[in-house]
């Protein structure tokens, strides 16, 4: 599985957490059997308790030499379980936001791909077809969508895990959708995660680029997603953060709303995923 980073301009492999004990858990029979008890919510309760506790430190060493995490980009201070150092604050200037009103930027430290929204509101993510009205379970009027685009940020465990607003506006609308907690990594695609995982469903109405569908999707072994209640917003506020576990946003934007940088159509157009970081610049308002 290849990377695109857009800093040195190359194609660099990316590892996978767990990805032994996933394959086992998606790809062997008994571990489809055991799969069914991992996925279930109270499973990744049971993990989140764990992770919340004083036991859980003694992962976090091992955890930072494992990913190269530059600890001197975040909060200077002892944490107290694993979850607590998985949601920590990165420092202020450790990521800068463009704020020029007509750029688009990443919500989160993430890979991205891209998708368009075709005829019916369709989608093919992966080479799963969903629909828009089953991503956001048939509370959205969609009429507007037709010929947009989907933008899916994908988090891994290395990852920043908290997210920010893309733009001013307020929030018209949200919502949770439960569900079960499959990992978000391409090996579950046909569990069509998408549509069977836990998520929360925002419509932004935002200054420059329309009406945005915003979904938070939880994955295997987050405990929570945390959203801040704010009903107005401005660029670059935090949104919210992911408890512990890779997690995904998507991004849902109207028809003639945004134009894509072009360094990410080429690699998501050969189905490579963008290395990002939160508040870059992906692309811009559509003139």
């Amino acid at each position: 599985m290849q990377i695109y980073n857009r800093k040195n301009k190359t194609h660099e492999p990316i590892s996978q957490y767990g990805g032994n004990l996933l394959d086992i858990l998606y790809n062997h029979f008994l571990g489809r059997v055991l799969l069914k008890l991992v996925i279930h919510p109270v499973f990744s309760r049971i993990n989140g308790w764990y992770n919340s506790s004083s036991m859980s430190v003694k992962k976090i060493k091992p955890f930072v030499d494992d990913y190269g995490i530059c600890l001197s980009d975040y909060e200077k201070r002892e944490y107290t379980s694993f979850n607590d150092f998985f949601t920590r604050k990165i420092k202020e200037g450790k990521r800068v936001i463009d704020m020029k009103s007509s750029s688009l930027v990443a919500p989160a430290d993430s890979k991205l791909s891209v998708y368009p929204v075709m005829k019916g509101n369709v989608l093919q993510i992966k080479g799963v077809t969903y629909t828009l009205d089953e991503l956001v379970d048939g509370k959205i009027d969609l009429k507007d969508y037709e010929g947009g685009k989907c933008l899916v940020f994908r988090l891994t465990m290395d990852d920043y895990h908290r997210y920010i607003f893309i733009d001013n506006g307020k929030v018209k609308r949200r919502y949770g959708i439960k569900g079960k907690l499959h990992t978000v990594s391409s090996i579950s695609k046909e569990h069509r995660i998408y549509r069977q995982n836990s998520r929360m469903v925002n419509l932004l109405k935002t200054e420059n680029f329309g009406n945005v569908i915003f979904i938070e999707v939880g994955a295997l072994l987050v405990g929570k997603i945390k959203n801040y209640k704010v009903n107005n917003f401005i660029k670059g506020q935090e949104k919210g953060y992911f408890e512990l576990g890779g997690s995904t946003i998507i991004t849902i934007f109207e028809n003639n709303k945004i134009e894509l940088d072009e360094d990410i159509v080429v690699n998501c157009d050969k189905d490579i995923e963008v290395k990002l970081q939160m508040g870059e610049k992906i692309g811009r308002k559509y003139v």
